[in-house]
């Protein structure tokens, strides 16, 4: 979000839709308000059976105005949609979705929706099988044409015993994302590749070599890169972390499955950031069944190669196919006999031939699963460095994002 957006207080309108998801909204609506922002809340007729205008007034501090025969004199219709610096629809049903994309004015929310020039959020909430359906899918794709963000449901319990993706987003997701809206859009258009969390590469059924990484820095990445207008596709190795809404995720498990799933996105890709642990050894063979403790305490020989250098590997397909194509690899480092932290991420960046290298000291209750990290980044040509100290990992994430234009200018 710009600074101008953080400091000042936005009128917004949160409409909300006839689901059962519509009580979650209000805390999306007390969420908004304690962060400042003058909400009106305009609920279709149906939204109004799930909650009531006591409760919306009580929340926004403002009177309701959920017919277009309300407060006539006033044109409510125009009035709203025209004064809005956002507009949040949640839970935005298949009907109302439907409506929208066809521009139907049938009642108070739609007309709202067809005068309002400000951004368009929908969080849309159903039962899977509604958003799945070809004709929900085309009102979404209208939708987006239009410019309009539709946030892609989460995936859980929906009502009664089913499951499956059409859950409302958190609150603070959905909140998220419509605030990011409002920030810088430098990175709109753009195809962007993150990676997160950690590789496994497995001794037996249940044993494993794997790593700390909890994937928050790569998350912070993927919202910030959505927030400043990217196509975000998020490839996750075992993370611990929630998925963030509006970004496209991809679970693997292994270092071969993160390669394999790498290159396919990077075809596509005008940047692509290896955030993620990668192993850089696997055993040579994994065995069938669970290695079990010898009669006579000896320990099992486990021989161990290389794994796949998927930095030094995307930076060749780069060359030959996406010349134009940024590059962002990660050096977790500890400083030895050999050199510091910083001269060995000097050395890797100039050895692997990516764009910018990011580099941060690992040890205890540093980086690894911590909230905030301290990196330095470092960028080939024009060979530069930037310290960015000790900060959160989403004021990182945007440094990051910031040395990547820097490049692509």
């Amino acid at each position: 979000m710009t600074s101008a957006a953080r400091s000042k207080s936005l009128n917004i309108v949160l409409g909300v839709s006839g689901g059962i998801a519509a009580y979650k909204v209000a805390s999306i609506l007390r969420l908004l308000t304690e962060a400042g922002h003058n909400v009106q809340v305009v609920p279709t007729p149906a939204a109004l059976n799930f909650v009531g205008s006591a409760t919306w007034e009580a929340l926004s501090g403002n009177p309701l105005i959920s017919e277009v025969w309300d407060d006539v004199a006033d044109v409510p219709h125009v009035r709203i949609g025209k004064a809005a610096d956002l507009v949040i629809v949640a839970p935005a049903t298949a009907d109302l979705l439907s409506r929208a994309a066809s521009g139907a004015a049938n009642d108070l929310l739609t007309n709202v929706l067809l005068t309002a020039t400000c951004p368009i959020v929908f969080a849309p909430a159903m039962h899977t099988e509604m958003w799945l359906n070809p004709a929900t899918q085309v009102n979404v794709a209208t939708l987006r044409s239009r410019g309009s963000i539709v946030i892609d449901p989460a995936d859980g319990r929906l009502t009664g015993s089913d499951s499956g993706p059409g859950r409302l987003p958190e609150a603070e997701e959905i909140v998220s994302v419509a605030m990011g809206v409002l920030s810088e859009q430098d990175l709109l258009g753009q195809d962007i590749v993150i990676t997160a969390g950690g590789t496994r590469e497995f001794l037996d059924p249940v044993r494993f070599l794997g790593n700390s990484s909890s994937g928050k820095q790569g998350v912070a990445l993927a919202v910030a890169a959505r927030d400043r207008g990217a196509k975000v596709t998020l490839i996750c190795a075992n993370v611990s972390v929630s998925m963030p809404a509006g970004v496209q995720i991809e679970n693997v498990i292994t270092g071969d499955d993160m390669h394999a799933a790498v290159l396919k996105a990077s075809m596509t890709a005008d940047a692509i950031v290896m955030a993620a642990a990668i192993a850089d050894y696997k055993p040579k063979s994994t065995q069938s069944a669970k290695m079990k403790k010898s009669e006579d305490g000896s320990s099992p020989r486990i021989e161990l190669v290389r794994t796949t250098d998927i930095l030094a590997d995307l930076v060749t397909h780069r060359n030959t196919s996406h010349p134009d194509q940024v590059i962002v690899g990660f050096a977790a480092e500890t400083g030895d006999t050999q050199g510091s932290v910083l001269e060995h991420g000097v050395a890797k960046l100039q050895r692997k031939g990516c764009d910018l290298l990011v580099i941060n000291e690992v040890g205890p209750n540093l980086a690894f699963g911590t909230d905030d990290n301290e990196v330095t980044i470092l960028t080939r040509e024009p060979a530069s460095q930037t310290t960015v100290s000790k900060t959160s990992k989403t004021q990182i994430a945007h440094a990051i994002w910031d040395a990547v234009i820097a490049l692509q200018q």
